[in-house]
């Protein structure tokens, strides 16, 4: 099962799922309780409702992180 979370290039805030059924920017992802999505549709839908090209949001597979396959640094 894939762990995605998303990031603002801006901000540096985390975009995660409260949870009383919302959604919302958070600055830790301890405050965001992991911040973690396992559904590549929810991720897909979270950047549609609560990003724009000003949040420059990132979506980072946990899985890959620290891998052969990780990302290079930006």
């Amino acid at each position: 099962m894939a762990r995605y979370i998303i990031q603002s290039m801006d901000t540096g805030r985390f975009l995660a799922p409260t949870g009383d059924g919302g959604v919302d920017w958070f600055r830790s992802l301890r405050d965001a309780d992991g911040g973690v999505i396992n559904d590549p549709d929810q991720i897909g839908q979270l950047l549609a409702d609560h990003c724009d090209f000003d949040t420059q949001a990132i979506v980072i597979d946990l899985d890959r992180l620290g891998t052969a396959n990780g990302y290079a640094p930006i």
